[in-house]
Formats: C-alpha cells, sequence, structure tokens
C-alpha cells in the first residue's frame, strides 16, 4: 500500500512539472488549477507513504519517479527532444529507485 501511493505520488509529481511549463508561470487558468491540484495530491500521497517508507528512501524514489516521468511527459506532450545520454541517465535512476525499492524495509 505505501509502495502504491509512493508510485502515484510520483505520478503526479512528473504531472505538476508538465503543469508549471503550461501553466506559463501561472498565467493560464486552467494549467494553473491542475498543476495545483497535482501537487496537492503529490503532496498528499507523498506524506502518507511516509507512514511506511523511510524518508530518505521515499523522497529518492518519488524524485526518481518524477524525473523519468517529467522526461517521458515532455517527450511526448511538449515535443521536447531526448537524447541517447537522457535516456542512460534515467535508465540509472530507475535502476537506482528499484534498488532502493528491493532493499527498503518498509
Amino acid at each position: 500500500m505505501y509502495w502504491f501511493l509512493l508510485l502515484m505520488a510520483g505520478v503526479f509529481e512528473s504531472a505538476f512539472a508538465i503543469g508549471l511549463k503550461l501553466s506559463d508561470g501561472f498565467s493560464k487558468p486552467v494549467p494553473s488549477l491542475l498543476t495545483a491540484i497535482a501537487i496537492a495530491l503529490s503532496m498528499l500521497m507523498m506524506s502518507l507513504a511516509m507512514r511506511g517508507i523511510p524518508v530518505a528512501t521515499a523522497y529518492a524514489v518519488w524524485v526518481g519517479i518524477g524525473v523519468a516521468g517529467s522526461l517521458t511527459l515532455s517527450y511526448l506532450f511538449l515535443k521536447e527532444p531526448i537524447n541517447s545520454m537522457q535516456l542512460i541517465s534515467v535508465a540509472l535512476i530507475l535502476f537506482g529507485v528499484l534498488g532502493l525499492k528491493v532493499t527498503s524495509t518498509g
């Protein structure tokens, strides 16, 4: 349950990162509102996940999911380019996230 909450917190972190870009400095009402909702949901789920997952592990996994998700979403929806070094770097981050999950006591 805690790991599912953490996964969802990371998904919403990715969404709010893209939302920040789409809100254009919070000057566009609908993207700004959706971004604020994504931020609130991400923080709520992160705080609930940390009831059963150590802080350092939860934070690292949350950021890792956010990085990978943001890169993917920015490529798919914002047409931002991705190069091979970025893909390798994100793969290393995800490998680290997997390592944290496997070795976690939470």
